[in-house]
């Protein structure tokens, strides 16, 4: 039986998994779900994976603070499991022609630095914690990405104003780097 203790770590865990299962279903989506099913089908199943996925992320993070069972593992693996379901999005989305590459390089090049950023942080045993900003961003990537999964036409420009948040609260987080030394 799954305890309390655990839940936000097998939270993270399923979120790693359903990260691989999102780009075997953008990748191989026809041969999961071939004619006579309708291709829009696939977008549905993606957009479903990941929306599930990214829910996830919320609960494991609400548990853990809500009930005080944080642990090292989720300290490490949840910005990781982020991170993955993220990729795992963006390199379907490259592969299918559906996201720009200077988007997605924007995005997951604040991401890496950001997350350097924080092992330095951390190595010094400061700890800055995710702002508003950042749930903001995160909120805005996840919204462009089920756009973009579902086909929708909106979903680049979604995904511009996403790297707009995204940049501007990496410089935000920075920023609070700057002032914590």
């Amino acid at each position: 039986m799954l305890k309390l203790e655990s839940l936000p770590n097998f939270l993270t865990i399923l979120r790693i998994a359903l990260s691989f299962l999102l780009l075997v279903i953008i990748l191989y989506g026809n041969w999961i779900l071939p004619p006579p099913i309708h291709p829009t089908w696939i977008n549905y199943f993606a957009c479903l994976v990941f929306c599930i996925a990214s829910i996830t992320d919320f609960f494991d993070g609400f548990i853990a603070r809500t009930f005080n069972v944080g642990s090292v593992f989720g300290e490490i693996f949840d910005p990781l499991a982020d991170k993955l379901l993220m990729l795992g999005a963006f390199i379907g989305l490259l592969v299918l022609g559906r996201a720009d590459a200077w988007a997605v390089f924007l995005i997951l090049s604040r991401e890496f630095f950001i997350t350097g950023l924080r092992v330095v942080v951390a190595s010094k045993g400061v700890k800055v914690a995710a702002s508003n900003l950042g749930k903001y961003k995160t909120g805005l990537q996840i919204t462009a990405i089920a756009f973009l999964l579902m086909d929708y036409s909106f979903g680049n420009l979604t995904l511009w104003l996403a790297v707009l948040l995204t940049l501007y609260s990496g410089y935000d987080y920075v920023k609070m780097y700057v002032k914590a030394r």
